[in-house]
């Protein structure tokens, strides 16, 4: 795990100092970086501080600060690495139970309101839909497969991924798909649009994505465009 921590740190240290070759001075908060030492630290220091953003509550940054001097000397060391990896893994864990119950949360409360909406439908699963557009054509089952336009975002209207924007359908089979799309296609026709609102559970769950948090309620418009022959 430290050795992890260690080349993904050092990763964005070496983006951080290349994207200072063209100027070796500059500020950044109180400290004047007028050296390439200077940068290179407080690069680091940024690489940390991104690491475990969000833990305000389970980072006391005076014994974080102290932690790294002594880690530097080693000679006064109150851990040794066995306990450092340890609490790290531990700090880890909470910052990503925090992330899951705040967006559990958000969510909930979402899915609260967006339930007394006009025109929005819920379902006993938990989905809830609205008809954009009603098709005409074939109803797909979930052993079949879709070609769909789509457009998702979060909760606070944030888009995190469009095929409209990339003027590209998406093909897959319907029960290859997180269940809340596997549900809710089902009860389109070709031609239809829906939006479908998508609590964490039959989204992406617990574990959430690249770029989707753990448990994120979310939103997606989607046009069915064809049920394709098997």
């Amino acid at each position: 795990m430290k050795g992890i921590i260690g080349f993904a740190l050092g990763l964005g240290l070496m983006a951080f100092i290349a994207c200072q070759q063209g100027g070796e001075s500059l500020t950044g908060g109180s400290a004047t970086l007028s050296s390439k030492v200077d940068s290179m630290s407080y690069g680091y220091g940024i690489q940390i501080g991104q690491s475990i953003q969000g833990a305000d509550e389970l980072v006391n940054i005076n014994a974080l600060i102290s932690g790294i001097r002594d880690g530097i000397d080693k000679s006064d060391n109150k851990m040794d690495d066995e306990q450092c990896i340890s609490m790290a893994g531990k700090l880890m864990q909470e910052m990503q139970k925090q992330k899951m119950e705040a967006s559990k949360a958000e969510g909930d409360a979402f899915l609260a309101e967006n339930a007394k909406k006009d025109g929005v439908t819920v379902l006993p699963s938990g989905l809830q839909y609205k008809v954009i557009q009603e098709g005409t054509g074939k109803q797909p089952a979930a052993t079949d497969e879709v070609t769909v336009h789509y457009r998702g975002t979060f909760v606070d209207g944030k888009e995190f991924d469009s095929s409209f924007k990339r003027n590209q359908p998406a093909t897959f089979p319907l029960n290859r798909v997180i269940p809340g799309w596997t549900e809710g296609l089902q009860l389109m026709k070709e031609g239809a649009k829906y939006e479908f609102y998508i609590p964490g559970n039959l989204a992406y769950g617990p574990r959430g994505r690249q770029g989707i948090p753990p448990n994120a309620t979310l939103i997606f418009e989607v046009e069915l465009i064809s049920v394709n022959a098997k």
